[in-house]
């Protein structure tokens, strides 16, 4: 199949989802993407937006724009050789002294400077990232047209907003919906490591005068920050398979252990709101076909359809993290086991957590091969004409 460039090609808006260690599919989506497009294609994704580790590959990417090929190479670099100790400590002292200290600091209302404001601590994500992520790169690309913007949503404990802190063309203004906001800024590391901070599990940033925790939570409309952002048409890139058959009902013996609740928690946060968003998108597109073409653009705010591209697992990343439990160190695998995390109702939990290579080489695999079938529909949908 060959390749010709579109007289206009649409601003596509990329749009990344949290979900943890889960991040590592769309670094097979992105790799599957890159070996679509001829080698030193620039960005095709004018717009990208990242929310929680979904922060991490966006801003890598951002600040890759002028070669797509090597952005995308340099975030399999990083996930297929993941280990948890570049995330959160997974030493015994780390691990058991850092909970310790967070127990008792709620049980007794803090413990003055050894208090510990997380179960886990995260320090070694800092320099992961400073390590990896071009961010000073983002603003020559934004200049040089490689790319129009990069939001990062984040959580503010105090305003309990849903903030996109946004670099990109001087055209981007500002915005202010309920609960929700735009704030242009020079992105930096605290931006995704506050976007990335999972409640209780990571430590919050503090970002001007509040603190932050991830994106996620309450993200009633994870779509809309590209929309703000000039995307004309969005690719949403998930991390949970698409299925819509309900569960078995079956009966339970037990009750469920922590790291079961965690889970549908931690699902709670990341993964239902894409969905309803998703399906917002639809009705309004559907309504707005119903409209006369002449009243589309008879008031200040024209409506237009915004085409979405959704790409998710074909295979459940829970079972697939089952697979992988035993690749973490033994520290993490006693601690996990503790709360149920290493059990098969647990395993959703574990999968957001297992920042291990084999896991996340796995997961690489699978994006890859669940998005290679699907070349022509996604080509067609950046704006290329596709000839046989």
């Amino acid at each position: 199949m060959s390749l010709a460039s579109s007289s206009a090609h649409p601003k596509v808006g990329l749009i990344l989802t949290g979900g943890g260690a889960r991040a590592a599919y769309q670094v097979g989506v992105l790799q599957a993407i890159a070996a679509m497009l001829p080698k030193g294609s620039r960005n095709p994704f004018p717009v990208i937006c990242g929310t929680s580790a979904g922060a991490i590959n966006a801003a890598s990417l951002a600040g890759s724009a002028r070669s797509f090929h090597e952005g995308v190479d340099g975030l399999v670099s990083v996930w297929e050789n993941a280990h948890v100790s570049q995330v959160y400590r997974s030493d015994p002292i780390g691990v058991l002294g850092n909970s310790a200290r967070w127990l008792a600091s709620l049980l007794f209302g803090g413990l003055g400077k050894y208090s510990a404001v997380s179960l886990l601590d995260n320090s070694p994500f800092t320099q992961l990232l400073q390590h990896n992520v071009p961010l000073h790169a983002i603003q020559k690309n934004i200049q040089s047209g490689a790319l129009y913007a990069l939001g990062i949503t984040a959580w503010g404990y105090t305003s309990s907003q849903s903030v996109t802190f946004y670099q990109g063309a001087d055209a981007i203004s500002p915005w202010k919906r309920s609960s929700r906001l735009g704030i242009a800024s020079r992105i930096g590391i605290e931006h995704l490591v506050a976007s990335s901070a999972i409640p209780f599990l990571f430590p919050a940033i503090k970002l001007n005068r509040e603190y932050f925790g991830d994106g996620s939570m309450r993200q009633y409309a994870p779509i809309s920050p590209a929309l703000h952002l000039g995307a004309e048409r969005v690719m949403v890139i998930g991390v949970r398979k698409a299925d819509d058959t309900p569960p078995d009902r079956i009966k339970v013996e037990g009750y469920p252990p922590p790291a079961q609740i965690a889970g549908h928690v931690m699902g709670s946060i990341f993964l239902d709101n894409l969905d309803v968003d998703l399906e917002r998108l639809q009705r309004m597109n559907n309504t707005i076909q119903l409209v006369p073409e002449d009243r589309l653009h008879c008031n200040d705010s024209p409506l237009r359809r915004v085409e979405s591209l959704l790409i998710s697992p074909s295979r459940e990343l829970s079972e697939m993290a089952e697979q992988h439990a035993h690749s973490l160190p033994r520290t993490i695998r006693l601690f996990y086991r503790a709360v149920g995390a290493m059990n098969r109702d647990g395993s959703a939990l574990l999968s957001y957590l297992l920042f291990e290579e084999s896991f996340c080489r796995a997961l690489i695999e699978l994006g890859y091969q669940d998005t290679m079938p699907r070349s022509k529909e996604i080509l067609q949908f950046l704006g290329f004409d596709t000839t046989d």
